[in-house]
């Protein structure tokens, strides 16, 4: 089954990241849209660079692997970090758009995201010149001005990579999105996205995973919100358990509110808690392997999924246009990778080597009797 994984990771990562390391990732990438709205080409490569990475990168960090999978992780390393000295020079063609209208501050802070999963091998691996480069250019997407919803910690996850790195950083915008999202929070391990509530998976998408990783991205900001955050891994560990049972015997879910072509990104939220090995203790790191898997398989397994030179193609479950807001084009759809978060863990952690076994939906559509499911007050 892992190998499965980090065959399709390297199926849906390596495009990108062979192109950027070629300065060639403007030539190479298909722009598909709905047909709605123009200029997406604007922004798309920026966000299949940022999302790409905050899924691959806790694969990236894991350390002591041996054969074909060392060899695998170092050769998409060399193109990750060879590729990222492109997308921060002004001298390339690749020189992605960090600053021209308010979209690049969603990218970033993908590519944020991803720095802090990858801390040690990608990060602390880049020349000084090139993170030069990448702290000038997350400064720079301060002129971007954040929606009021869950783009506020787009803002405030960039702010803090840059806590992390250890370069001028605006607490204001971590205190700002963190004591918005608190004042949010609706119940139940769920957040609003803004003032009100939304039928989406967006507490997965961006919210949850994002408040967590700020919150404890450095010890300088763990101490000074430490009211705020002490209840973000509770909520986000709930969520996951809802997410879970989401899951479907057959491996799908419920189709339900925006940005359906972020496909099994839609488990962001669960398969951090899996990472983290914070699963409640009624949630074996076993079924959800198990449970994801058979959404990867259901939503990948198909000959629609990728066009004829493996770029991903819109869609849910397929090729959808349709299915697609105006705001997701090629790029968009690379968040896919964040519900791969697992790989991080090694293959002889539990997640990987306890025996397969069935999730609580399956359980339950089997006819096994199952302890009744319950709400957190918090």
């Amino acid at each position: 089954m892992r190998t499965y994984w980090i065959e399709t990771l390297l199926k849906i990562a390596n495009p990108v990241w062979e192109a950027l390391a070629e300065d060639q990732l403007r030539e190479r990438m298909p722009v598909e849209t709905n047909g709605e709205r123009a200029g997406r080409a604007h922004f798309t490569h920026l966000e299949a660079v940022g999302r790409s990475l905050a899924g691959i990168a806790p694969w990236l960090e894991l350390t002591g692997l041996e054969g074909e999978e060392a060899a695998q992780q170092e050769q998409l390393l060399k193109l990750v970090k060879k590729g990222l000295a492109h997308a921060v020079d002004a001298q390339s063609t690749d020189f992605l758009n960090f600053r021209e209208g308010n979209q690049p501050v969603v990218d970033a802070a993908f590519l944020a995201h991803g720095f802090l999963r990858s801390w040690n091998s990608v990060w602390l691996a880049l020349d000084a010149q090139v993170q030069e480069h990448v702290i000038a250019a997350m400064q720079s997407t301060r002129v971007c001005t954040p929606g009021f919803n869950n783009w506020l910690l787009f803002s405030a996850i960039v702010e803090a990579f840059l806590c992390k790195a250890g370069a001028d950083y605006d607490e204001m915008r971590i205190d700002y999105a963190l004591r918005q999202h608190e004042q949010w929070y609706k119940g139940d391990g769920i957040y609003g996205d803004g003032p009100n509530f939304h039928w989406d998976y967006y507490n997965s998408f961006v919210i949850q995973p994002m408040m967590y990783d700020i919150a404890f991205a450095d010890e300088k900001i763990t101490k000074r919100w430490t009211n705020v955050v002490e209840n973000i891994p509770l909520h986000l560990q709930r969520y996951a358990v809802v997410l879970e049972r989401f899951i479907a015997p057959d491996g799908s879910f419920p189709p339900i509110g925006r940005s359906l072509p972020y496909r099994f990104g839609a488990f962001q939220a669960l398969a951090q808690v899996a990472l983290q090995e914070q699963l409640p203790e009624d949630i074996k790191p076993a079924q959800v392997r198990c449970a994801l898997d058979a959404v990867i398989h259901r939503m990948i397994d198909r000959e629609d999924v990728f066009d004829e030179n493996g770029w991903l193609r819109v869609g849910f479950c397929g090729h959808q246009p349709s299915i697609a807001e105006g705001y997701i084009s090629t790029g968009s759809l690379y968040l896919c990778l964040c519900g791969m978060l697992p790989l991080g863990l090694p293959s002889d952690n539990a997640f990987w080597a306890d025996a397969d076994c069935d999730w609580t939906s399956k359980r339950i559509w089997s006819g096994e009797d199952m302890p009744r499911d319950h709400a957190i007050h918090h």
